[in-house]
């Protein structure tokens, strides 16, 4: 699972997401890519269930490029337990995705196969995603 080696807060504040991603819009390294339509902290289960997914359909042909990573830790509460007495203890890792990013790029294969593999994918992530690709194509 993605996580980071080492933070330098055992943990964070909530934050928003109010804006589209400035950066990380487009492609940067493959020839086609899965970009998210909606703000969503995506957990790091989320993230490898669906490379694992799109790795399956690529039949581990071509490259694959993750273009998020997991870097905020989210803290929870036990269940029933009263308000106050503190922040709760960290239970897992999310990446912050703004509408707009590029979460995976795929490259060696065709069209037909990288739609197949990105839509494979995207039905592990719980927003909605669009397929994009190069125009020079």
């Amino acid at each position: 699972m993605l996580q980071p080696k080492r933070s330098k807060h055992r943990k964070q504040q909530k934050g928003r997401i109010r804006k589209v991603a400035k950066r990380g819009t487009l492609l940067s390294f493959g020839s086609y890519g899965l970009k998210a339509l909606e703000p969503i902290w995506l957990t790091n289960r989320q993230i490898e269930a669906s490379r694992q997914a799109l790795s399956r359909a690529m039949n581990r042909e071509g490259l694959l490029w993750i273009r998020v990573f997991p870097d905020k830790i989210i803290t929870r509460k036990p269940q029933e337990v009263r308000m106050g007495k503190g922040k709760g203890n960290p239970e897992f890792w999310a990446a912050v995705v703004e509408p707009g990013r590029v979460i995976f790029e795929l490259d060696g294969l065709s069209l037909a196969d990288a739609k197949k593999a990105l839509h494979s994918a995207s039905q592990k992530l719980p927003i909605k995603t669009k397929f994009i690709s190069r125009r020079d194509i």
